[in-house]
C-alpha cells in the first residue's frame, strides 16, 4: 500500500484543516494510507517516527470548518543544518512514505523543494499557505487564508475606528507581514482606515524613522485641519526591516550594537517619535499603539477560503496520484496549475521569490486615493495656511518640513 504524508510548517492560516481533510479523503479513496506528521518538520528532522498519526476519512470529514491545524505546526527549518534534509528524508523512508504534501509559506516551500531534489523516489507537492499573501503566485491569485484574515482584520479595525472617534484618539496598528504589505492594504482598504503605510512605498533600501513618523504626523495634522482629532493608521510589519538603525535612537540592541529588529515594537517607536514632535509644538494628541496578526491566523475559514483550501488539498493529492512531483499547486481561472519549484526560486539566493505589493498598480493607486495623506495640492497658497496653523508652524516651516512627503 502506498503512503501519503502531510505536514504543516510556518504560522497558522485559516483553511489548513480543509487542505488536510480534502487531501486525505482523496488519497484514502484511492487506496492510500495517509499519515499526518505533527509539528511540521520538527520531529522528522530528529529522526523521530512516533509523532505521526494515521488519518481517516470519518475523523476528518467535517474539520474543514475549523480554524487552526489538527497537525499543529512549527517553524523548524531542516535546511538550516547541513544534515537536516537528509534526516527528514531518512525518517520518511522509515515510515514508508511515497508521497508528501507540505502546507506552508516560503520557508516550508524551500524545504519541500530541497527535499524533492534530494529524494528522487519521493514525490512532493507544496500547498501555498500564508495570511501574508507573499508567495510568488500570479498577481491575482491569493494564498489561502488571506481573504479570511483580511475580512476579520477589517472588522477589528472598524471597531478601533469607532473607538477612535468616540474617544478622540489615534491608533497606530502594526499589521503582520514580515516581507510584504498585502495584508495591511487589504485590511486598511476594506475597513477604510485613515491611512496604511507599507514598506514597498519606500524605494530606498533604508528609510529613516523620521520619514515614517512624518507621514503619520502629516495625516494627523490634515485631519486636525478638517476638525477631526482621531484616526486609525495601519503600519506594515515589514517597515521595521527597512528602518535605518542610525535613526532609531534609544532602542534595544545586541552585544554588537545592532538593533534587535525581531523585538522592535514598530508601533510604539513610531508613536513615541510622533508624540514627541507634536508636543514640542504644544499639540497634545493621544496615540495608542497596537499589533494585529495573531488574532487572524486561527480563525475559521470564510466561504472563499474554505472552498479554495479544499480545492488545493484535493488537487495536491490528485497531482501526486497522477505522477506529478516537485511543484507548488495553484488554482488559476478554476484550473490546476502546478508551478515547478525551480521557477519559484531566485537565481541569486536559491530561495522562493517574494511577491511584493506593486505600488504602480491601479489597485494600490485606488487605495492610496482614499487615504488621508498630504498631497501636492495641500501646499498650494490657498490651502497651506490652514494646515500650517493646525501644525503650529509658519507656512514656510510647514512647507519645508512636509512638502517632500506629499504623494501624488
Amino acid at each position: 500500500m502506498k503512503t501519503l504524508a502531510i505536514l504543516v510548517g510556518g504560522g497558522p492560516a485559516p483553511g489548513i484543516n480543509a487542505v488536510i481533510a480534502a487531501a486525505t479523503i482523496e488519497a484514502r479513496n484511492h487506496g492510500l494510507r495517509v499519515l499526518g506528521c505533527y509539528d511540521g518538520f520538527k520531529w522528522l528532522a530528529q529522526g523521530d517516527i512516533t509523532h505521526v498519526v494515521e488519518l481517516d476519512i470519518n475523523e476528518l470529514s467535517r474539520i474543514h470548518f475549523d480554524g487552526g491545524s489538527i497537525l499543529r505546526t512549527s517553524r523548524t527549518n531542516p535546511t538550516k543544518t547541513q544534515d537536516g534534509i537528509r534526516y527528514v528524508g531518512e525518517t520518511l523512508q522509515r515510515l514508508g512514505v511515497d508521497h508528501l504534501i507540505t502546507i506552508g509559506g516560503d520557508d516550508t516551500c524551500f524545504s519541500a523543494a530541497k527535499l524533492a531534489r534530494s529524494m528522487p523516489g519521493l514525490t512532493v507537492a507544496h500547498v501555498p499557505k500564508t495570511i501574508d499573501n507573499d508567495l510568488p503566485l500570479p498577481g491575482d491569485v491569493v494564498t489561502f487564508g488571506f481573504t479570511t484574515a483580511v475580512n476579520l482584520g477589517k472588522e477589528l479595525v472598524r471597531y478601533l475606528m469607532s473607538d477612535a472617534a468616540t474617544t478622540e484618539r489615534w491608533f497606530f496598528v502594526t499589521v503582520m507581514g514580515r516581507h510584504a504589505g498585502h495584508l495591511t492594504l487589504g485590511i486598511g482598504g476594506s475597513a477604510a482606515a485613515t491611512l496604511s503605510v507599507v514598506a514597498e512605498e519606500f524605494a530606498d533600501d533604508q528609510v529613516s524613522l523620521d520619514r515614517v513618523a512624518d507621514i503619520l504626523e502629516g495625516a494627523i495634522l490634515k485631519r486636525r485641519a478638517h476638525g477631526r482629532d482621531h484616526g486609525v493608521a495601519l503600519l506594515a510589519e515589514g517597515i521595521a526591516e527597512k528602518l535605518d538603525p542610525a535613526t532609531l535612537g534609544n532602542v534595544e540592541r545586541d552585544a554588537y550594537g545592532n538593533v534587535r529588529l525581531a523585538e522592535l515594537d514598530l508601533g510604539r517607536v513610531v508613536k513615541e517619535r510622533v508624540t514627541q514632535s507634536l508636543r514640542a509644538r504644544g499639540l497634545d494628541v493621544t496615540i495608542v499603539a497596537k499589533d494585529l496578526g495573531y488574532e487572524l491566523r486561527c480563525a475559521p475559514p470564510g466561504a472563499h477560503d474554505l472552498q479554495y483550501a479544499r480545492s488545493l488539498g484535493y488537487w495536491a493529492a490528485r497531482f501526486l496520484l497522477d505522477g506529478g512531483s516537485g511543484a507548488m499547486v495553484s488554482i488559476q481561472a478554476g484550473r490546476l496549475v502546478p508551478i515547478p519549484f525551480e521557477s519559484l526560486l531566485e537565481a541569486a539566493t536559491g530561495r522562493p521569490r517574494v511577491r511584493y505589493v506593486d505600488v504602480a498598480s491601479e489597485m494600490y493607486q485606488t487605495m492610496l486615493a482614499y487615504m488621508t495623506r498630504l498631497r501636492p495640492m495641500d501646499f498650494l497658497p490657498e490651502n497651506v495656511g490652514v494646515l500650517a496653523e493646525s501644525a503650529n508652524l509658519s507656512e514656510a516651516e510647514f512647507v519645508a518640513r512636509f512638502r517632500p512627503l506629499a504623494t501624488a
